[in-house]
């Protein structure tokens, strides 16, 4: 596998974008939505990505530790980052995450469930060796319609800096 190369600058940004590294504050929150997850949907999911014949198959799922059909952990990923996106990077100077740091699957995602996410900025830097970019460490969660935590994840974000009236 060849590696890609990173390019050196940053592409202009679009008049969509308003929110640049410098507009990520700590402390600050998110309220990223909600999404209500269906039995079907879970069901694609885990048939498509985490075919685990135990949680594939309602009846089984019925016989496991979690007594009846959950969502995969990584469907619960899936629809954070689907949230994270539509209210927020879909408008940010985003240049992708360079990782997860942890994540935690707390209960089970039950068909039914109305899932809403949050993300809150723990960590502020700026790129040491690209003037042009800063990290942004997350903190965010799923909670279901009952206000139980269902996932938390710690992450980074990478983000364009506001380029300045001259330039770059």
């Amino acid at each position: 596998m060849q590696a890609q190369e990173q390019p050196t600058e940053i592409a202009p940004w679009g008049p969509e974008i308003d929110l640049f590294w410098e507009d990520f504050d700590v402390g600050q929150v998110f309220h990223l939505g909600s999404h209500q997850i269906s039995a079907e949907e879970i069901l694609e999911f885990r048939r498509r990505f985490d075919p685990q014949p135990f949680h594939v198959d309602p009846d089984n799922a019925g016989r496991t530790v979690f007594p009846g059909l959950i969502a995969s952990g990584w469907h619960s990923c899936s629809i954070w980052m689907r949230l994270f996106v539509d209210a927020v990077l879909s408008h940010a100077a985003s240049l992708g995450s360079p990782g997860i740091d942890q994540v935690a699957w707390l209960q089970p995602v039950r068909p039914g469930d109305v899932l809403s996410g949050s993300v809150e900025v723990i960590s502020t830097r700026p790129s040491h060796g690209r003037p042009d970019r800063g990290l942004v460490q997350v903190r965010s969660e799923l909670v279901d319609q009952a206000g139980a935590v269902k996932m938390r994840l710690t992450a980074w974000e990478l983000l364009g800096r506001r380029p300045t009236a001259g330039g770059s």
